[in-house]
């Protein structure tokens, strides 16, 4: 599945949330550093950079890109060069594709 050709849209209230063999088929198209959590409705990645300066750089372009898809995403950036990305949808208390399309395309930042 080539989530990163994928364009977030926007979400409704009440759409179901991933889960079983679907929710599998998605996270498998994402980089094993994703990681399931919250009884798996969150999907979560951290990543480490040289210095304070590239992981600020990399939350600047999450953030861009977030903006971009209108899809938007916890940054937390830690331990001065460490940056944390959590992905779920609001509206729908869990994950939707929107998560695994942005989880995608920030991978390849």
């Amino acid at each position: 599945m080539d989530l990163k050709s994928l364009k977030c849209v926007a979400c409704r209230g009440g759409e179901p949330t991933l889960k079983g063999g679907e929710l599998a088929k998605y996270k498998d198209s994402v980089d094993p550093s994703w990681k399931l959590y919250a009884r798996d409705t969150k999907i979560k990645r951290e990543f480490e950079f040289k210095n304070f300066k590239e992981a600020l750089e990399f939350v600047n372009k999450v953030g861009e890109l977030a903006e971009a898809e209108g899809h938007h995403p916890n940054i937390y950036l830690h331990s001065y060069k460490k940056v944390g990305v959590e992905l779920w949808t609001h509206k729908i208390g869990g994950l939707h594709q929107n998560d695994f399309i942005l989880a995608s395309k920030i991978d390849l930042l």
